[in-house]
């Protein structure tokens, strides 16, 4: 099994490049001190802009603001904003520093500033790629949320990119850092040898909602729609009210389940247990050699294009087979079945009753045991025989490439520091989100995909091949050659 390059292999790696490159020096580099001095240092904190204020940054941006001073906030949702000003300010004053907050529609006012240093993207998917872009050749280290990319040639276009420009970039999968630390256990599980031979993951990722049709409405008033709609079709804002947080519409957090913007949970919950699987099994360095499986759409599809645009149309129900190297075969389902969670006893107790819990996570199956390991649990034969023998010490340690941090944020600033590789890099992330665009190629085509991760090129397929990219609209265009 391919063993993943640690941070400090992939550090003297980039430090050859930029050597070689004739780099300029870094921003900073810091001394002795540690980052959490730096962050108490009101002359040695950098700058911060934050593009994209809505709900999802309320958990990104605070956290960004503890280790940067926020100068700017960006967003197309004048209230969303409004609040991430308000939201900044508060961050600003409890780390006592008097900067204001300006507050901008359009996001390229803030990469032309000059003494802004990094930027947090927390926008609809289909804005990351080319925000993300022209960050790095403004000159921003950037970090992102997931996914990164709406199409396979995006994550192309930004791994060249991040390889022109040399910033650091972290991409927020943040269970590689978080959540217990229970996937680097289970990373750790498998380099210790307590499955064997990994033959087979199955990736729980959830099925997408459904809607029913939608009316035509004005957009809200603080809603720019046509600059949220970017790349995408120029099409109406449809709206109707559910009683739930965000109620059905095209923007805001909605967007996930329409594949103009995003690729329903594929892209969704696929974008960490896809990271997951393909780390584990040392597939972030490669990549697969074919896909294939089927998809239920809550629209009828014609040539992968959805026939209805009222209404959601990722796909709700799917069961995707991903050939990989070394004969591993990786999953990707809306849930497991009954008999996947017996195998690792995945229950819960409701009124004082067992039952069968949610599946979703990864199911790590060998030729000597098996696993599952969610956010909240680990469970299974496997794992339970770690209480009488724990895995070695610093065996997560080994598994991330150093002292694990406090937070996701934190290994990113650090990085911004060492110019290190993050540990969610733009290349392991760009390699497992191929994995889940070809997922969703396959689904909607309804046809295996074979797939040359050398020549990262559908091959065979010409029609399929053509799915690797959308077209932008007038405008909203990613310039970037590949």
């Amino acid at each position: 099994m391919t063993q993943p390059l640690v941070n400090r292999r992939r550090f003297l790696q980039n430090t050859t490049l930029l050597a070689a490159a004739g780099a300029v020096a870094p921003l900073w580099i810091p001394s002795s001190r540690t980052l959490a001095d730096e962050a108490k240092s009101p002359n040695a904190r950098l700058r911060l802009g934050c593009i994209g204020t809505g709900d999802r940054w309320q958990a990104v941006g605070p956290n960004a603001m503890k280790f940067a001073t926020c100068v700017a906030v960006c967003d197309v949702d004048a209230k969303h904003a409004a609040r991430g000003q308000e939201v900044g300010l508060a961050m600003n004053e409890k780390a006592s520093q008097k900067a204001e907050i300006d507050v901008y529609e359009d996001y390229q006012k803030i990469l032309e500033r000059k003494d802004i240093d990094v930027v947090t993207i927390v926008t609809p998917d289909h804005w990351h790629s080319k925000i993300a872009i022209e960050a790095m050749q403004a000159g921003k280290d950037v970090y992102c949320e997931k996914p990164l990319t709406l199409t396979i040639n995006e994550g192309k276009q930004i791994v060249k990119v991040l390889k022109e420009t040399k910033r650091v970039f972290q991409v927020g999968t943040q269970q590689r850092t978080e959540m217990g630390q229970n996937f680097l256990r289970a990373i750790a599980l498998i380099r210790d040898g307590r499955i064997g031979t990994v033959k087979k993951v199955t990736c729980s990722i959830g099925g997408a909602p459904s809607s029913e049709a939608l009316p035509v409405v004005a957009p809200p008033a603080e809603l720019n729609w046509e600059k949220w709609l970017g790349q995408a079709p120029l099409v109406d804002y449809r709206f109707k009210e559910t009683g739930s947080k965000y109620g059905n519409s095209r923007s805001h957090y909605e967007f996930r389940w329409w594949y103009e913007y995003s690729g329903g949970k594929m892209t969704d919950w696929g974008a960490h247990h896809v990271d997951i699987a393909s780390w584990a099994i040392g597939m972030d360095q490669t990549g697969p050699t074919s896909v294939s499986g089927w998809g239920k759409h809550p629209v009828p599809m014609k040539d992968g294009v959805p026939t209805l645009d009222d209404r959601y149309n990722t796909a709700t129900d799917f069961d995707v087979t991903v050939m990989c190297p070394n004969d591993v075969e990786m999953h990707i389902v809306n849930d497991l079945t009954d008999d996947q969670k017996k195998m690792v006893n995945l229950v819960k107790v409701k009124d004082g009753k067992e039952e069968l819990a949610d599946g979703n996570g990864v199911l790590f199956e060998g030729t000597e045991g098996v696993f599952h390991v969610s956010r909240g649990r680990l469970s299974g034969p496997a794992w339970e025989a770690v209480k009488e023998k724990p895995l070695p010490e610093g065996a997560l340690e080994k598994v991330y490439g150093g002292k694990i941090p406090e937070s996701h944020m934190a290994n990113f600033f650090e990085c911004v520091g060492t110019r290190a590789l993050p540990i969610s890099d733009v290349f392991s992330h760009h390699r497992a989100m191929t994995v889940c665009h070809l997922a969703n190629i396959a689904i909607r085509l309804d046809r295996k995909i074979h797939w040359d991760s050398v020549a990262e090129m559908i091959t065979g397929d010409s029609a399929a091949a053509a799915w690797m990219g959308r077209e932008q609209r007038k405008g909203y265009e990613i310039n970037v050659t590949i």
